[in-house]
C-alpha cells in the first residue's frame, strides 16, 4: 500500500479494466458458447471491496452476492430451437428473396443475411443454450469435453425439428419462389466435397477457438462466428 509524505497509509483502489494502467480485460470471464469450463477457476460471486484498516492488512469483503443462475435443460432446448429456426429461416429467405427480385440482393447480401443471423442468435441465446445451432458443433463440444454427452441427443433433436419447422414456414411464406433457397453445386462432386470440407473446418475452428480458450474475448464470439459464416458464403458461393 502506498504511503503519504507523513507516513500515513493511503488506500488505493485496484485499476479498473479498460482504464490507463489497468488491464484491458479481466482475467476471468464467463464463456458464452461452451457449456462448462472445467479449466476455469470458480467464478467470483460477489463484488470485492477493499476496506483499509490501520491495524491489519487489507481484507477483501463482499457487500452483495449474486447466485449463479440455474438454467434448466428445457430452457436450453427452447433457446436452441428458436435460434436454429431463426437461422434456417433467415439464411434461406435471403436467397429466395434474391431470386424473387431478380438478383437484387446479390451474393454479398445473401452472405450478410446469414452472417447477421448467426451473430444475432449467438448474442441473444448464447448465454442460455450455447447457441450451437448445428449438430456438428454440439458433437464437437462434447468431444472436447465442454458439453455433456447425455444432452447431445436432445440438442440434435431440437436443431433438426427447428430446421424442419423453418422449412415448412418458408414454403408457406415464399411459395412458389423456392428454388433460390436450394444449394446446387455448380462444380464437380470432388470440388464440391473439397470446398465443403474446407469451409466447415474454418467454421468449426473459429467456433471452438473462441468458445474453449479462456484467452479469447467471449463477448466478441458472436461477431467472430458471424463474420466466419459470411466469409464462407463469399468464398463458396
Amino acid at each position: 500500500m502506498p504511503e503519504s509524505e507523513g507516513g500515513t497509509p493511503v488506500a488505493s483502489a485496484p485499476a479498473t479494466p479498460g482504464t490507463p494502467g489497468g488491464p484491458l480485460f479481466s482475467a476471468q470471464r464467463v464463456d458464452s458458447l461452451s457449456y462448462d469450463r472445467k479449466s476455469m477457476a470458480a467464478r467470483c460471486k460477489c463484488l470485492p471491496v477493499t476496506v483499509p484498516a490501520w491495524s491489519q492488512p487489507d481484507t477483501p469483503t463482499c457487500f452483495t452476492d449474486f447466485p449463479t443462475p440455474d438454467i434448466s435443460l428445457t430452457r436450453k432446448l427452447g433457446a436452441e430451437f428458436v435460434g436454429t429456426f431463426i437461422l434456417i429461416f433467415a439464411a434461406t429467405a435471403g436467397p429466395i428473396v434474391n431470386q424473387k427480385y431478380a438478383g437484387a440482393e446479390t451474393l454479398i447480401g445473401n452472405a450478410a443475411c446469414s452472417g447477421l443471423a448467426v451473430m444475432i442468435i449467438i448474442l441473444s441465446t448464447g448465454h442460455i443454450s450455447g447457441a450451437h445451432l448445428n449438430p456438428s458443433l454440439t458433437i464437437a463440444f462434447a468431444f472436447l469435453r465442454h458439453f455433456p454427452w447425455v444432452h447431445v441427443p436432445a440438442y440434435i433433436a431440437a436443431q433438426v425439428s427447428a430446421s424442419i419447422c423453418a422449412s415448412f414456414a418458408l414454403k408457406g411464406v415464399f411459395h412458389p419462389f423456392m428454388s433460390g433457397g436450394v444449394t446446387v453445386p455448380s462444380v464437380t462432386t470432388g470440388q464440391a466435397f473439397a470446398l465443403e470440407f474446407i469451409i466447415t473446418f474454418v467454421l468449426l475452428f473459429v467456433v471452438t477457438a473462441v468458445a474453449t480458450d479462456t484467452r479469447a474475448v467471449g463477448e466478441l464470439a458472436g461477431i467472430a462466428v458471424g463474420a466466419t459464416v459470411m466469409l464462407n458464403i463469399l468464398v463458396a458461393g
